[in-house]
């Protein structure tokens, strides 16, 4: 029997506040263990919670940027359950009345344009963090460290709306991009920054009745996740062919072995005890407060694609490529100038090319390449200032140098040939020395400009300009006709 995959994401961010969500501590990834802590994270008793405003406003944003409904008044709730690092025993979180509702992502996935609706996003707490032991006889107790209790969440979770795992995967670079680019969200897996969890279950092809759903539980990269629910359609996919059924269950998923393991099962919204967080205020937000975050949003990643393409004339490709981050979306259009297809192509191969090998960031290389400094330069490469080898050595200079253009090639003792009286005593030297290879272009075969302009080139130290040559080898051959 075929079967169809039905798939839900609930997606995790961790915001780039200053303080956490609803206590003073800063917000430090790498601190020492438990020293960013103070009695409200802790959960001591008599200490009392206040809402972090600018954890509100970046989920008013996202809300925004998603199309979503705003709730103007939202309630905080209590989700409880036991675990080690969860220090009050439980999480405040949003339950029956988020701050977000409805809206979707808008992804393109092999090359389609997809619309991914969404359920909700609300706003809440994180929890600590266990090492366990890791191989026997490494440490001999589990420890837990607090400075990640109370750190400022938004959860997203999206309608089951996903069949495949490479949708997923898209789903998530689409949604790690946007967090970044409206500026609330690092977004990086690696660090936690952005956690999935993915709902799967499985039914026959044709049938619209949801099957029994499992839980894919802290899927820490792309990767991860499309691996780790691939695996659990496959696991289910095997039990219902042989007859047995899906127990809804919450599991692990072993990226480095490719393997799943059950932690508990028949897990239901009621086993938390949801109830409405007495220590805070039903959570108010005016119509000022959203008229000023929403002119604060800037031009959104896909729109400005659109935009960059229209307005430019760019390749699609090219146009996704800058758009990966609203920073070097910036720097290219800062950069565009005489011509954008140029500015594009040297951003996208070289700068990028750059960033890789050194590991720099964006950040970094503009430090040393600024957008006039990378302006001028594209210039003159444009007007032909600088040929293309030479350009490709300058280009590397600054990275490394201060200086304009001009004041690079005079630190290396070189000189441009691009002038006319500057090259013409070279083509006079190369057609006096290859008479045979005039004679074949004057009979016709013009093929052979290209391997007296290579000459010219040589004698220059590949210091003038291709063009130019060409110009003036084509000037001085006609005037060598007989007449």
């Amino acid at each position: 029997m075929a079967y169809e995959a039905v798939i839900g994401l609930e997606c995790h961010m961790q915001l780039n506040t200053v303080t956490k969500m609803f206590c003073g501590c800063p917000v430090e990834f790498g601190a020492a263990p438990n020293s960013n802590v103070c009695p409200v994270c802790l959960g001591l008793p008599g200490a009392l919670p206040s809402t972090n405003r600018a954890a509100i406003d970046a989920a008013l944003r996202l809300g925004m940027a998603l199309g979503c409904d705003l709730r103007r008044t939202s309630v905080f709730a209590r989700k409880n359950y036991f675990y080690p690092d969860m220090p009050k025993n439980y999480q405040i979180s949003q339950y029956d009345q988020p701050l977000c509702e409805h809206g979707a992502v808008p992804v393109t996935v092999a090359g389609v344009s997809r619309s991914f609706a969404l359920t909700r996003i609300h706003a809440e707490e994180d929890t600590g963090k266990s090492f366990h032991p890791e191989r026997h006889g490494d440490r001999r107790v589990s420890r837990v460290d607090f400075n990640r209790a109370g750190v400022p969440l938004l959860e997203l979770v999206t309608e089951p709306v996903f069949h495949a795992p490479h949708e997923c995967g898209a789903f998530l670079g689409e949604l790690r991009r946007l967090v970044r680019w409206i500026g609330i969200s690092d977004a990086d897996m690696e660090k936690g920054h952005l956690r999935c969890d993915a709902n799967v279950s499985l039914r026959p092809l044709g049938v619209t009745a949801l099957g029994v759903k499992t839980e894919l539980k802290n899927l820490n990269s792309i990767k991860g996740v499309e691996k780790g629910i691939a695996a659990e359609i496959e696991r289910q996919r095997q039990l219902l062919e042989r007859g047995e059924h899906i127990v809804q269950s919450t599991l692990l998923y072993d990226a480095d072995h490719d393997r799943l393991a059950v932690m508990r099962t028949k897990e239901h919204a009621h086993d938390y005890r949801y109830f409405p967080e007495p220590d805070l205020p039903v959570l108010e937000v005016s119509e000022a407060w959203i008229a000023d975050a929403r002119a604060r949003l800037p031009e959104l990643p896909w729109d400005r694609e659109r935009r960059l393409i229209e307005q430019y004339a760019l390749p699609a490709y090219d146009a996704a490529v800058l758009m990966e981050q609203r920073e070097l979306a910036d720097y290219f259009e800062g950069c565009a100038g005489l011509d954008p297809k140029l500015a594009s192509n040297w951003i996208m191969t070289e700068v990028l090319r750059v960033l890789n090998q050194r590991d720099w960031t964006l950040g970094e290389w503009i430090e040393r390449v600024s957008v006039p400094r990378m302006s001028e330069f594209l210039g003159k490469v444009a007007t032909r200032e600088l040929p293309g080898p030479m350009a490709k050595q300058v280009f590397a200079w600054m990275a490394d140098e201060d200086g304009d253009v001009a004041n690079l090639l005079e630190r290396h003792g070189v000189q441009v040939q691009g002038s006319a009286d500057a090259l013409r005593p070279l083509i006079a030297e190369v057609l006096a020395a290859h008479p045979d290879v005039v004679r074949q272009f004057l009979g016709g075969k013009t093929a052979t400009l290209g391997f007296l302009v290579g000459q010219v080139m040589k004698k220059s130290s590949g210091q003038a300009v291709p063009q130019v040559v060409q110009e003036l080898m084509r000037e001085a051959l006609e005037h060598s006709r007989p007449s």
